[in-house]
């Protein structure tokens, strides 16, 4: 079967190749807009599966994975960072509590769609100013939900304690995606 990541993200392409997967990378192009009353541990999960519907019609040998990550503190979404500021504004909030990453992934071939989502729970030490200010000056973090990387400076001299999969945090569950692209190889789910 033929895999396809419909991501243009390094992580998540790093992450797969790490996994020892063949892959193609495609785009697709969607607005990522959900439901205003929809539950935040959800969100996650709708974006990643809006994705895959918006992909062309899979043929019978290929398998699409979408994905998507947001960060939320006390139910609030922190997406990317508009620029500077917001990113500041973001790591301010997220400095000294915990907070949840949620990454849904989404596996779609001709005649399946499957969608879970996993979550990890963060939590910081305080972040100065001065820390904050070095992070975006040298890290740029604004294709990143809540303005960080896990496996960048902010997150090896800040991050406290992880509940869950470092993966998650980074874009892509990979637990999630090896076992279910076994089931899906032995057809099952």
């Amino acid at each position: 079967m033929k895999i396809l990541l419909a991501s243009n993200s390094p992580r998540r392409k790093e992450l797969l190749k790490e996994l020892g997967l063949d892959f193609e990378v495609v785009s697709v192009d969607c607005d990522e807009v959900f439901p205003a009353d929809l539950d935040v541990e959800k969100i996650a999960g709708y974006l990643s599966e809006l994705k895959s519907n918006f992909f062309r019609e899979l043929k019978e040998d290929e398998l699409l994975i979408t994905a998507d990550t947001i960060v939320a503190l006390d139910d609030e979404i922190l997406g990317k960072p508009n620029d500077e500021i917001h990113a500041r504004e973001m790591l301010g909030k997220l400095s000294g509590k915990t907070h949840q990453v949620y990454t849904g992934i989404t596996l779609k071939t001709s005649t399946k769609t499957i969608t879970k989502t996993d979550v990890a729970n963060v939590e910081f030490d305080e972040i100065s100013e001065e820390e904050i200010n070095f992070y975006i000056s040298n890290y740029k973090p604004f294709d990143k939900a809540g303005s960080y990387g896990v496996q960048e400076w902010l997150g090896m001299a800040k991050i406290k304690n992880i509940e869950g999969s470092f993966y998650t945090i980074m874009g892509l569950p990979t637990h999630l995606v090896y076992s279910l692209l076994k089931n899906f190889q032995q057809g099952t789910s």
